[in-house]
């Protein structure tokens, strides 16, 4: 059995759209999944990147495509009113749901729905009220114990290599975005071109450096 480790933050329509397609694209397989929430902004400046909605052009391409990727998926994804938002009260919220600031898969759907579908604000402070208390979490999102966790996750995460969400980590090796779910699958499977090739790849020297 694989232990996978998902690091995602609620503000990515790409790790929305792979936290509901995984499980069917590694049906068949026996694996344990761990949800950890990373603050995506702060991942972005640790390696001087823009985020996707940061680039105008690529803003609009980003919401043409995740909405495209949903309906090839059979999804439900609605854009939310406004993009990008502020997404700590949401990662909080979820980091507050368990002692160790590991939510489990309930919470985690629970809140990705809240921003991805029916097209409302995920900021707004009445809706956020609203999923608070469906949640009814142990803690209060906003302890310094809460916090300090999230922060935990995400520098955990930065020292993993960790450069974008959604990131699944197994056995050390990192995965990175929605396409990423069908090479997760062939290494579960025991495919043996990892063996063979995933290591190579990280000697291919770098030419031009800007």
């Amino acid at each position: 059995m694989k232990a996978i480790i998902f690091y995602l933050d609620f503000i990515s329509p790409y790790a929305y759209l792979a936290f509901e397609t995984m499980p069917e694209a590694l049906m068949g397989h026996s694996y344990t999944v761990t949800y950890k929430p990373v603050l995506f902004a702060a991942l972005l400046k640790h390696h001087g990147q823009l985020g996707p909605a940061e680039i105008p052009s690529k803003r609009e391409w980003t919401y043409r495509q995740v909405q495209w990727l949903a309906q090839q998926h059979e999804v439900a994804l609605q854009m939310p009113a406004s993009h990008p938002f502020n997404p700590l009260a949401l990662l909080r919220l979820a980091v507050a749901s368990q002692e160790k600031g590991l939510p489990n898969r309930y919470v985690c759907e629970r809140i990705f729905h809240h921003v991805w579908r029916g097209g409302a604000e995920a900021s707004d402070p009445a809706r956020l009220a609203e999923i608070t208390a469906k949640l009814a979490s142990a803690r209060n999102a906003q302890d310094a114990d809460v916090k300090a966790q999230l922060q935990a996750h995400t520098d955990e995460a930065i020292a993993k290599g960790v450069f974008g969400v959604p990131t699944l980590e197994v056995d050390g090796k990192l995965f990175w975005g929605l396409d990423a779910l069908p090479t997760l699958r062939a290494y579960v499977a025991g495919d043996p071109w990892f063996e063979a090739h995933w290591d190579a790849a990280a000697q291919v020297g770098q030419g031009v450096r800007r």
